[in-house]
C-alpha cells in the first residue's frame, strides 16, 4: 500500500529536509514517527527538499507499507510521536504510480519580508527583516522578466546538483500588505536556492539599487556572481504542490493572513 501525507513544519531547528549524519532533519524525524505507527522501518519521499531554516505548510510525501491502518490513524498516531515543530495534516491511500516528487506538476513557494525599522521578536526566524524601505512596484515589474521557461543559471546555488538549469516559472508576483512584502512564485521545479536568489534580486530592485530591467540582465548573463545576495532561509515557505486531478489530492495550505493577505 502506498500512502501520501501532507506535512507542515517549522524549519528553524532543522538542518533541512534530507537526512544527514549527526544533524536533526525533518525526514528522519518523520520517518521515526511513522515507523512507530507502521511497526516497521519507513522511508519517505518528498515533493521538495527544503534547506535548513525553510518552512512548509504543504509538503507532500509518500511511503510504502504493508501495515493496514485507517487514514486518521496515520495522522493522529504519527503526530503523537512527532515533536511540536512537525505535524501531519492529512493522509490518503494512493495508487502505486503516485510519486510525491515525480508526479508533481507545480510547486509554489511564498517568501515573506518584514519591512520596518525595528527587528521582529515573535517572527524571528520566520521572515526576512529588511529595515530599508521597499517599493513593491519596481519589483513587480522586474518579476515579469523572469516568468516563462528560462536558463536560471544566475539564480542557482554554485553547489546545485541539478542536471540542467532550465525551469519554467508559471507565476511570480510581488505585493505589499502593511509591513509585509510577499513574493509568490510557482514553477514546474526549482533549482537549489533558486527562490531565495530570486528574492534577493527582487529585494535589491525594491530598495532602488537597480532598475527593473536588471532582473533580465541577471537572467541573461547566466552568471551567479552577478545575481546579488541569497535571501535568508527564514522567510521561505513551501505552500502548495500541484498534482494531476486523477490523484484526487488538494495539496495547498494557506499561510496565516500576515498583513491581511493569505498565501
Amino acid at each position: 500500500m502506498r500512502i501520501a501525507l501532507g506535512v507542515e513544519y517549522d524549519g528553524i531547528a532543522f538542518a533541512g529536509w534530507q537526512s544527514q549524519r549527526r544533524a536533526r532533519t525533518v525526514q528522519e524525524t518523520l520517518e521515526a514517527a511513522l515507523a512507530r505507527v507502521a511497526d516497521h522501518p519507513v522511508r519517505v519521499v518528498c515533493a521538495g527538499r527544503t534547506d535548513a531554516g525553510v518552512h512548509a505548510t504543504a509538503q507532500v510525501v509518500h511511503f510504502d507499507t504493508e501495515s493496514v491502518r485507517p487514514e486518521h490513524a496515520w495522522v493522529l498516531g504519527t503526530n503523537s510521536h512527532l515533536p511540536a515543530d512537525v505535524a501531519v495534516r492529512w493522509a490518503r491511500a494512493v495508487e502505486p504510480r503516485f510519486h510525491a516528487r515525480f508526479a508533481a506538476r507545480r510547486r509554489r513557494y511564498r517568501y515573506v519580508i518584514l519591512n520596518r525599522d525595528t527587528r521582529p521578536a515573535l517572527l524571528r526566524g520566520r521572515v526576512w527583516w529588511v529595515h530599508r524601505p521597499l517599493d513593491a512596484e519596481p519589483a513587480r515589474a522586474a518579476a515579469a522578466y523572469l516568468v516563462g521557461e528560462h536558463d536560471f543559471t544566475s539564480f542557482r546555488a554554485l553547489a546545485c546538483q541539478a542536471r540542467h538549469p532550465v525551469r519554467t516559472i508559471h507565476r511570480l508576483d510581488v505585493h505589499r500588505a502593511g509591513e509585509f512584502l510577499f513574493i509568490d512564485v510557482s514553477a514546474n521545479a526549482f533549482l537549489h536556492h533558486m527562490v531565495r536568489n530570486l528574492a534577493g534580486v527582487l529585494a535589491a530592485i525594491a530598495r532602488g539599487e537597480h532598475p527593473p530591467q536588471w532582473a533580465r540582465e541577471v537572467l541573461e548573463a547566466r552568471d551567479r556572481a552577478l545575481g546579488g545576495v541569497t535571501a535568508p532561509a527564514a522567510g521561505l515557505y513551501l505552500v502548495q504542490v500541484e498534482y494531476p486531478e486523477t490523484f484526487g489530492l488538494d495539496c495547498g495550505v494557506r499561510l496565516p493572513a500576515l498583513g491581511g493577505r493569505e498565501a
